[in-house]
């Protein structure tokens, strides 16, 4: 195994850095990223956050505090911070060169609404108004479901959850089990092979 192809969330990759640009286009958006090896998607922008990205949703309500949950480099991150000016963003990873690069990108885009960091240094008394996630589906399906649920407690009661996920790695399954532990998750769009997952606390819901 060439070392560029460590796992990407472990704490410290030892790949040889090997900095490159790639570019997030969007309708409204057009940021230049750095990467390095030892990071997820580090040739180009992932397809499902792309995908992720372009419906830009839309809420009657100021966000006060959004979430990128395993931040990468920080392509969903940047892209909430430009659109959400007013809204301070957390871009949280294990992956400490993915956490400096994010930093980095907020700042050579002027981006400056971007707080990117390990998730044991948000503050307990911080709630979300959204949490928006390529999630890392490869980490295995138990620390997977553990992390969905403690980050999701985390949102305010009116807040949601926006998720990308390739059908071939479960996302399907993923959705209905996110229902049956009190999150309605429905599936607002599938292209190729990605599906866009929406999930908010089911009313009235008690965990048995």
């Amino acid at each position: 195994m060439d070392d560029s192809d460590q796992h990407y969330w472990v704490s410290n990759p030892n790949s040889t850095s090997r900095q490159k640009e790639v570019e997030l286009l969007l309708p409204d958006i057009h940021l230049t990223l750095m990467t390095d090896r030892g990071v997820f998607s580090a040739n180009q922008v992932d397809k499902g956050t792309r995908y992720l990205l372009m419906d830009e949703l839309k809420t009657t309500e100021m966000p006060r505090n959004l979430l990128d949950l395993g931040c990468g480099y920080g392509p969903i991150a940047c892209a909430l911070g430009r659109r959400n000016p007013e809204a301070k963003v957390w871009a949280i990873d294990t992956n400490l060169r993915a956490i400096d690069l994010c930093r980095i990108n907020a700042e050579k885009n002027g981006i400056k609404n971007v707080f990117a960091c390990l998730p044991k240094e948000i503050p307990e008394d911080i709630y979300f108004d959204a949490i928006w996630s390529n999630p890392p589906i490869r980490i295995g399906k138990e620390p997977l479901h553990d992390l969905l649920l403690e980050w999701l407690s985390r949102l305010t009661s009116r807040g949601s959850g926006h998720f990308v996920v390739q059908r071939h790695l479960g996302a399907d399954s993923l959705a209905k089990w996110l229902g049956s532990k009190g999150w309605e998750t429905t599936r607002r769009s599938s292209r190729k092979g990605f599906r866009l997952l929406d999930t908010t606390r089911k009313v009235g819901y008690e965990e048995s």
